[in-house]
């Protein structure tokens, strides 16, 4: 039953990974990621506030990712959410992450099982590094991110208004049900 569920997660991150591979249709520029981002200060956990769905996320609540660093410099990336509703089961998977270009700073590089990889893109942080906004050139994926399980009405307001200045569509945002773990 685990290998069936780690090969249905594979499955899943493969889709993502081909998804966000695909070049930039032209329809809008490149995302204008952060122009500072110090990964120290960026380690830790991050919930979900508001995401795109998609297939491999579409039945997890109470998402969350959490970051640390390994011994080569590269981050451990830990995404976990909760199966159906907030008192379901956790699921989990690992990935890695690095900054391929040091002057570029917002823009990561995420791989999936040491074979699938995938653009980070960080367009909004919070000067105190408390939410963050990642997405997608492609507009595609984006993720409004937390160091808290929710955030205050202006706060959401804020990171929407980027968003949209970035050129995403907030209809199709999802809000993820959340509760601290």
């Amino acid at each position: 039953m685990k290998r069936k569920c780690l090969l249905s997660i594979g499955g899943i991150l493969a889709m993502l990974v081909m998804l966000t591979s695909c070049a930039t249709t032209g329809k809008y520029p490149s995302l204008d990621t952060v122009s500072s981002l110090d990964l120290d200060r960026y380690l830790g956990s991050w919930y979900e506030i508001a995401r795109y769905q998609h297939r491999f996320e579409k039945n997890l609540v109470g998402a969350k990712a959490d970051y640390s660093l390994r011994d080569d410099g590269r981050i451990q990336v830990v995404n976990s959410g909760i199966k159906g509703e907030l008192e379901g089961k956790i699921t989990s998977v690992k990935a890695v992450a690095w900054r391929p270009d040091e002057g570029v700073p917002g823009r990561l590089k995420v791989r999936f099982f040491g074979l699938f990889t995938s653009d980070y893109l960080v367009f909004g942080l919070d000067e105190n590094y408390q939410w963050a906004l990642v997405g997608s050139d492609d507009r595609d994926f984006l993720w409004f991110l937390s160091r808290t399980p929710e955030v205050s009405d202006a706060t959401l307001d804020a990171m929407k208004a980027i968003a949209v200045e970035q050129g995403y569509d907030m209809e199709k945002l999802f809000l993820v049900p959340q509760k601290e773990r």
